[in-house]
């Protein structure tokens, strides 16, 4: 993955901290353990394979190797906790929008944190927040998008799909992970 494509993306704050990983346990595990550190806020965090992707409800996150996206994002919002209920279902909007800026191509939200493509889940969305009372410590966004994957697990190959799979096509990550970033600092909450 060319990490200078992602920072060339149009925003202020993310995409310009970022820690590459060719192999890891999970992003969102990881980001759990440095999200309180000052120096990390903005930081994202990639994979190219994950042992222990996680979704939501405990559910493992198959990653694959090297064709899809595995990011989580380190965010020290100033807002206030309840300013944030719909937060998922925006950040699943925002993917959904690059997406389609990018090629045309309608995704489906299915609340509260998936996108789905012709019916099968391409994205799941896991948000984590931490607080004391009302004041947010800090907020984790992790994100794992099906891109160029043509092999599934047997347990999700009926449920999941890639937009290689759907499409025929090879996309280039580094350009998703960029619009995806810019069309997240447009949530003027969140930062």
């Amino acid at each position: 993955m060319d990490l200078e494509k992602i920072k060339k993306a149009n925003t202020k704050i993310l995409g310009k901290k970022i820690e590459y990983f060719e192999k890891i346990e999970s992003t969102h595990i990881l980001g759990r353990k440095i999200a309180e550190n000052e120096e990390n806020v903005g930081k994202i965090l990639l994979a190219e394979i994950q042992t222990g992707g996680i979704g939501t409800k405990g559910r493992s996150w198959y990653t694959g190797d090297g064709k899809n996206i595995a990011m989580t994002i380190i965010l020290h919002p100033k807002c206030r906790i309840d300013e944030l209920d719909n937060l998922t279902v925006e950040i699943a909007e925002k993917t959904r929008e690059a997406i389609y800026k990018l090629y045309g191509y309608k995704l489906e939200i299915k609340k509260p944190n998936d996108l789905l493509f012709k019916g099968k889940k391409i994205c799941g969305i896991l948000t984590e927040i931490h607080s004391q009372g009302e004041k947010i410590k800090y907020l984790l966004i992790s994100l794992g998008l099906n891109v160029n994957e043509d092999e599934f697990p047997e347990e999700t190959k009926k449920i999941a799909t890639s937009l290689k799979k759907e499409t025929g096509k090879e996309f280039e990550r580094e350009k998703i992970i960029s619009k995806i970033l810019e069309k997240l600092e447009e949530m003027t909450i969140i930062f």
